[in-house]
């Protein structure tokens, strides 16, 4: 949406309810009614756009949209999809901890076991990443296109240390 076309789209609306599945569960975004083309030499202000609680916070309170605010709701959606439900409060409390102060299985779905040691660690990278989707300055957010190739190379938390310096 945000590096393979021109001009790129920003959804403005990720959220669980825009996430359809395919016959293999491959995910799939959802709903562009809300979508919006970015122009680079614009300011791109936006009335207000997307469901509550994945919306990011500065787009609220400068009304100006861009990718880094699907990448906040994308960080969002990644911890409900951990969480089992909406993580709500649990995201201040996680930028404001260092993630090895909050316990993992505070963080997991309670209703599934707690995983083994090698799915616990990756869970554990994806959190870390979904911790930088999440960061309050946008610009020290990956982009999608960095969020993409950590997740298909299965290092997200080797990775994460070479692109950001934030």
């Amino acid at each position: 949406m945000h590096h393979d076309c021109s001009p790129p789209i920003v959804h403005r609306d990720i959220s669980s309810n825009n996430i359809l599945f395919d016959p293999e569960c491959k995910a799939h975004v959802s709903d562009f009614g809300t979508s919006k083309f970015l122009r680079r030499d614009s300011s791109n202000w936006s009335s207000l756009a997307g469901t509550c609680g994945y919306v990011a916070p500065e787009f609220t309170y400068t009304m100006k949209v861009n990718e880094k605010c699907d990448v906040y709701s994308f960080g969002v959606l990644t911890m409900e999809v951990i969480k089992g439900k909406h993580p709500g409060d649990l995201i201040a409390n996680l930028m404001s901890s260092k993630l090895e102060e909050i316990e993992l299985k505070d963080l997991l779905d309670q209703r599934l076991l707690y995983p083994n040691q090698q799915i616990e660690k990756s869970l554990i990278s994806i959190l870390k990443l979904a911790r930088e989707c999440l960061h309050v300055d946008p610009q020290c957010r990956p982009t999608m296109l960095i969020i993409s190739r950590l997740i298909s190379t299965c290092r997200p938390c080797e990775l994460l240390v070479h692109f950001f310096s934030c």
